[in-house]
């Protein structure tokens, strides 16, 4: 059991939220953060995604050209993650590629592996 006020607890909670956005969406470092270090992790997580959505979605990776990861890191660099799945639409989406009607269609042109059909994208 914590000893903490509720008023403190907020806080802290506020403070989470406050690295968590500067990890993930772009914010500017919260006060007492190195912000060098908070980059650094932030890339780092980018990477993490780029990678996913490559290995999970090859042949949109493929189309998106041979600077994929650096493409797909400044477009989700402001964009916090949803599901992988979901991100690659919507990134797909941003670079004008076709955009299958069906989710079977979306899976099969942009080669998600059978093994990761269980986190189907949504269609728009």
């Amino acid at each position: 059991m914590t000893t903490e006020s509720p008023a403190r607890a907020g806080t802290l909670a506020e403070q989470q939220a406050a690295v968590v956005r500067a990890l993930v969406a772009g914010a500017q470092p919260p006060p007492g953060f190195d912000a060098d270090d908070l980059a650094a992790t932030a890339r780092g997580l980018l990477h993490k995604r780029a990678d996913e959505v490559k290995r999970r979605f090859p042949r949109l990776a493929h189309a998106a050209g041979p600077d994929f990861s650096a493409r797909y890191m400044e477009w989700a660099r402001t964009r916090p993650k949803t599901t992988t799945a979901e991100d690659a639409v919507a990134f797909a989406d941003d670079l004008g590629l076709p955009s299958p009607r069906s989710k079977a269609a979306w899976l099969h042109r942009w080669g998600m592996r059978r093994s990761d059909r269980s986190a189907r994208p949504a269609t728009r």
